[in-house]
């Protein structure tokens, strides 16, 4: 989507529901942005609801197929030899991995601490906002 502002969405805002919604909803015709996710996100998203909130894994299931149905383009795959090269939080450096492959300028995520301005890798600046009942949204440009 050439000229299409693109976001990796964390797994921490998937869980979300209200937000999921909202943020799906904007990525629906006509949209205002792609939204990105990996494999990897969408496993951290289904082991909340399973071991945290207590959803059955068919609840989850059901989840990972309508969002694969509905968002088919979303998937970014690739990314897993830059993992190592990040230098962000471990636990997120996939995330940070799949949003440079993808050329993604935003992260939506509520662990900004996960991704500190001097972990971006490349040519790209770190800018991030964030109010106090919402997600961070770090964008990078170039």
């Amino acid at each position: 989507m050439e000229g299409t502002r693109i976001a990796i969405l964390d797994a921490c805002v998937l869980v979300q529901a209200p937000l999921r919604d909202t943020l799906l909803r904007l990525a629906e015709p006509p949209s205002l942005y792609q939204p990105l996710w990996s494999e990897e996100i969408i496993i951290e998203m289904k082991r909340v609801f399973e071991n945290q909130i207590g959803l059955p894994p068919a609840k989850t299931a059901y989840l990972d197929r309508e969002l694969r149905r509905h968002f088919w383009d979303s998937w970014v795959t690739g990314f897993e030899p830059l993992i190592r090269k990040m230098t962000n939080d471990a636990k997120d450096r996939h995330v940070l991995a799949a949003a440079v492959k993808a050329g993604a300028q935003t992260i939506v995520t509520f662990n900004k601490r996960h991704f500190p301005p001097a972990s971006i890798i490349g040519a790209a600046t770190y800018s991030s906002s964030r109010n106090a009942a919402g997600p961070t949204a770090s964008t990078f440009q170039g």
